[in-house]
C-alpha cells in the first residue's frame, strides 16, 4: 500500500498539536504516511484523511470559505475521505450550530454531518476542565478529554452512531466516515482516537 497522507486544516487553531500526534500514531502503527497542512483547495484534494482542529470555529470556516477550500473539504467528505473533527471541528461538520446566548449562528460550516450542535455548551475559557471518558471503541481503559470551550451535540440524526457521553451530554459520534469528538484528543499524549481514524483512512484506500 502506498504511503498515506494525512491532512490538517491549517487555517487556524491546534494545527501543530494535531500534526505531532497523528504522526505519533502513524510511527505507533509503524505505518508509512505523511502529516501536511492542507491550506488551499489544491491541498486539500491530496489527502486520503483530513482533521479538522480545535480553534475559533467562525475563523476556519471564513477563512476556508474565502480561499475555496471549503467546498473542496465538502466534495472530499462526500467522495468517502474519512474526516476527523476535533471540538472547533465538530462544529464545521454540524448540519446546525446554535449559541445559547445568541441563538442559531450564521457562520460558513460544511453541514454535513447529522448532528445539532450547541457552541460553548459547557461555558468559556474559564469552565475549562478534563474528565475521563469511556469511549468503546478504543477499549476498556479511560480517555482523558480536554473540553475547552467545548461543544456539545444535542441532536442526532438516525445514522449518527453516538460514540460516548459525558453527564448524558454527547461529546462524540460518527456518521459514516465522519467522526467528531467535543474534546481535544491532540492535547493529551493518548493516540488511541488518533489511531482509529487512521484506521478507517487505511481501510477507505
Amino acid at each position: 500500500m502506498k504511503p498515506l497522507t494525512i491532512g490538517v486544516l491549517g487555517l487556524q487553531g491546534d494545527v501543530e498539536e494535531q500534526t505531532a500526534i497523528t504522526e505519533l500514531a502513524l510511527s505507533q502503527m509503524r505505518l508509512e504516511g505523511a502529516v501536511i497542512w492542507a491550506k488551499t483547495e489544491e491541498e486539500v484534494k491530496k489527502v486520503d484523511g483530513l482533521i479538522i482542529p480545535g480553534g475559533e470555529s467562525t475563523v476556519i470556516g471564513r477563512l476556508a470559505d474565502y480561499n475555496k477550500a471549503l467546498k473542496a473539504v465538502k466534495e472530499q467528505i462526500y467522495g468517502g475521505v474519512p474526516v476527523l473533527g476535533t471540538c472547533a471541528g465538530l462544529v464545521m461538520l454540524a448540519r446546525k450550530v446554535y449559541d445559547r446566548v445568541v441563538g442559531e449562528v450564521k457562520q460558513p460550516i460544511l453541514g454535513v454531518m447529522d448532528v445539532v450542535v450547541e457552541r460553548n455548551a459547557f461555558g468559556r475559557q474559564k469552565e475549562s476542565f478534563e474528565a475521563d471518558l469511556e469511549i468503546p471503541i478504543l477499549g476498556k481503559k479511560t480517555f482523558r478529554g480536554v473540553f475547552i470551550r467545548a461543544p456539545a451535540i444535542r441532536e442526532t440524526g438516525p445514522e449518527v452512531k453516538v460514540l460516548c457521553k459525558f453527564d448524558e451530554i454527547i461529546v462524540a459520534a460518527q456518521q459514516h466516515n465522519m467522526m467528531g469528538v467535543a474534546f481535544h484528543p491532540e492535547l493529551t499524549n493518548d493516540t488511541r482516537l488518533h489511531q482509529y481514524f487512521l484506521r478507517a483512512v487505511k481501510s477507505s484506500k
